[in-house]
């Protein structure tokens, strides 16, 4: 059956040119068009708090721009000096600067600057930079998300890093390869395998920034050993084989089953992470399960074509074998007893307990950073002199604000409560503020305007709103919310009902411009939204604790009616929930699905456990090191890695344990241990390197600590698997070979029933 299916493929291959061609033109052309989300917290599951409160605040408010300008080395004059410019800049709507420690200190000014507009307007953009050019002559630092694109910022990082990585690859495949024009056909089936990927991503509506910078570099470190399992099949064919017509189908139809059989180890690991709670394991795990079988289709399809096509290219430059004979190597693990294999043994349940002990993080700034953007940088300046604190925003019901001002009051109570921005907390007059109550004396005066227009403008506003005090009793004692009566007279006025002249038509439209600005921040349809700042740290058990205290203020005013508190406190927490689930589903079903894999591949239940058990133990390894070095973790590193590294380099185990399993028919055990140890050392040269060249390329050439944090532990841990492999598991091999042997079982006679 695969030789019929190779031949037609091999014959057919100008079609298949074609259908590539259209192929890649068609998803070149997509690539474009992909939609990329750089906001984690919007892969939180939709039950969530903070997923229901960014909902409400998207439909319900507007979020204009800010930013924080911190001066070094200056006095508080000069400060006030630049702030007056500051305040003069088309965009900027205010700026807060005081003699206190919040703002002051240690010879640096921090500067709160609010915009008028959203963080990607052009003029918005323009007025930041006139903002850096009046400071430009101080040491200053900017901390902003205005004209920021994460995105684009990591999309300039990532294709260096993917052209360095090309060249390592280029480098070890010139090194592994039989023949040099072979490089030139592996680049042209990854570079297709590729397209294909990004452009189909275009069909599943938008993936994450973090699977749109790594999902290149992880499929080719992932499956470019397809296409070399493949070369090297058809070289040794071809030196059997009348034609490369005839090598072409014996190599095919041998390894669609073997490298299909190959990548099931790598699908399973990233096929558990699409089960994950936090929904952007299903974006990771889904956009590689693609890449993977993308690459497959190449390698099976496109690259037989291609081989036929340079085929005498590929024969005139042929070259001598130049990867090192290390059979002395396989020899000396056979000599060494067991060393390596005990000492692994030793070794993995103190891994897992230290492993157990890794301080993981939830929040972008929380983590360890490897190497550090601009942005970072002036975040942990200003952080480390002033003091840090974090927003709380909280979501009540709009109607009361009777209540707004009670949750107000007692939340500004609390210890670590620094700042509030809401309706009720915006102060017109000593004590008074924006939602108290104005009778219309007291109102007329706080406007300038004539008493009687006051009343009659109190008079409207009751009927207007079924309310006949001023009607049938004493207007004078009728009392309003401030806001209310404001929105009121800004009405009539439009109407033609109220008219002022030219002094009083500009205070007053300059008072409008500044209400509307909070009004469209601060209340929507449905909801009000109150800012609190608090000086607590992103994570842990005081931060938790201050969210949890806010939320049952307003509870207790609030009733049974929805509150919301979102920030990156809750959604920190709400990550962090949701690992404790996904940590243990990820780890059990990985291991569980590779599990299965080995066992009806090796039909050995004692095979599959043994490599189980060894890539296990390289994980815990793995994930030793954090604590040891006194780093932090971040979560996702963990899910995305523990999975890739026990799916795809199990897969170097499994290429040292066939060829074990091949040689120990026709030879002593200990040298068939010795020969699959250098047999196998090209392969996992080749593969190995790459995948660890592709992690450590990421983890230290990003500036975004989430992908570089996953990207330094991926490169870790297939250095660590490697490693484990090349010395240990040739003699769990050895020593294990009764095991395995006593364990092996046929699938035929379990289905018969049959002992």
């Amino acid at each position: 059956m695969m030789k019929k299916v190779s031949t037609f493929i091999v014959e057919k291959r100008n079609i298949i040119y074609l259908l590539f061609i259209a192929a890649v033109v068609y998803c070149a052309m997509s690539v474009g068009k992909v939609q990329v989300n750089s906001d984690l917290t919007s892969f939180l599951p939709p039950e969530t708090q903070t997923r229901r409160g960014l909902q409400i605040m998207e439909k319900e408010f507007t979020t204009y721009a800010g930013a924080e300008i911190m001066i070094s080395n200056v006095t508080l004059d000069i400060a006030e000096d630049l702030v007056k410019k500051i305040e003069q800049v088309d965009g900027v709507s205010m700026v807060i600067l005081d003699d206190t420690k919040e703002h002051f200190n240690s010879a640096s000014a921090l500067l709160t600057v609010s915009f008028n507009g959203g963080e990607q307007e052009e003029r918005i953009k323009t007025a930041l930079d006139q903002c850096r050019e009046i400071v430009e002559e101080y040491d200053y630092y900017i901390d902003t998300l205005i004209g920021y694109d994460l995105v684009k910022e990591i999309a300039g990082q990532m294709d260096t890093i993917l052209i360095v990585a090309i060249l390592i690859i280029i480098g070890v495949l010139l090194f592994t390869s039989k023949s040099y024009f072979e490089v030139v056909v592996f680049l042209i089936v990854f570079g297709v395998a590729a397209v294909l990927n990004m452009g189909t991503n275009y069909l599943l509506g938008e993936i994450s920034a973090i699977t749109n910078s790594i999902a290149i570099i992880l499929q080719l470190a992932l499956a470019i050993d397809y296409a070399i399992i493949f070369c090297h099949r058809y070289q040794e064919d071809r030196e059997v084989c009348d034609t490369a017509k005839e090598a072409l189908i014996e190599s095919l139809a041998k390894s669609i089953i073997e490298i299909s059989s190959s990548s099931l180890t790598t699908v399973s690991g990233l096929l558990a992470l699409t089960l994950m709670q936090f929904r952007i394991g299903y974006d990771l795990g889904i956009v590689l399960t693609k890449g993977i079988l993308c690459s497959l289709i190449t390698v099976f399809l496109l690259m037989p074509g291609l081989i036929m096509l340079f085929n005498k290219q590929i024969d005139k430059m042929k070259h001598k074998n130049l990867v090192p004979d290390i059979s002395g190597w396989g020899r000396f693990l056979v000599r060494t007893k067991g060393i390596f294999a005990i000492s692994l043994i030793l070794v993995i349940p103190i891994a897992f307990y230290v492993s157990n002990k890794c301080d993981y993080v939830f929040a972008e700034k929380s983590i360890d950073a490897i190497r550090e953007s601009d942005k970072r940088k002036a975040q942990n300046k200003i952080a480390t002199t002033f003091e840090r604190t974090e927003a709380i925003v909280l979501l009540v019901p709009r109607g009361s604000y009777e209540k707004e001002k009670a949750v107000i009051k007692e939340v500004q109570e609390l210890e670590k409560i620094r700042t509030v921005t809401a309706l009720g907390a915006i102060e017109i007059e000593d004590g008074r503020m924006l939602t108290d109550l104005y009778k219309p004396r007291k109102f007329a005066e706080l406007v300038d305007m004539d008493i009687e227009m006051i009343n009659m403008m109190y008079t409207l506003y009751g009927l207007t709103n079924e309310q006949y005090q001023p009607i049938f009793g004493d207007v004078e004692d009728y009392a309003v919310p401030l806001l209310d009566i404001f929105q009121f007279m800004f009405e009539k006025i439009d109407q033609g009902m109220v008219e002022l002249d030219e002094d009083k038509s500009e205070m007053i439209n300059e008072l409008r411009r500044t209400l509307d600005e909070g009004l469209v921040q601060l209340q929507g349809d449905d909801m009000v939204r109150m800012v609190f700042t608090a000086a607590v740290p992103t994570e842990g058990k005081e931060s938790k604790k201050l969210v949890n205290d806010i939320l049952e203020i307003a509870k207790a005013h609030y009733g049974d009616e929805e509150v919301l508190a979102i920030g990156e406190i809750t959604s920190a927490a709400e990550l962090q929930e949701s690992f404790l689930g996904d940590n243990i589903k990820i780890s059990v079903l990985t291991a569980l699905f590779v599990f299965v894999i080995l066992l009806f591949t090796f039909k050995s239940f004692g095979t599959a456990l043994l490599l189980v058990a060894l890539i296990q133990g390289s994980i815990w390894i793995n994930f030793s090191f954090p604590v040891l070095t006194d780093k932090n973790l971040f979560f996702m590193a963990y899910l995305i890695v523990s999975a890739i590294q026990m799916g795809a380099t199990i897969d170097y185990a499994i290429v040292m344990t066939n060829r074990f399993q091949t040689l120990k028919e026709e030879m002593d055990v200990k040298e068939a241990v010795a020969r699959a140890v250098s047999d196998s050392f090209p392969t996992i040269l080749t593969s190995g390197s790459i995948m660890i060249a592709a992690g450590f390329l990421i983890g230290y050439m990003t500036t975004d600590v989430n992908i570089g944090s996953i990207g330094l532990a991926l490169g870790r841990g297939a250095l660590i698997s490697v490693i484990l492999i090349m010395t240990a598991l040739p003699q769990i091999l050895l020593y294990g070979n009764k095991f395995m042997e006593k364990t092996r079982f046929s699938v035929r006679k379990l289905l018969r029933g049959e002992e």
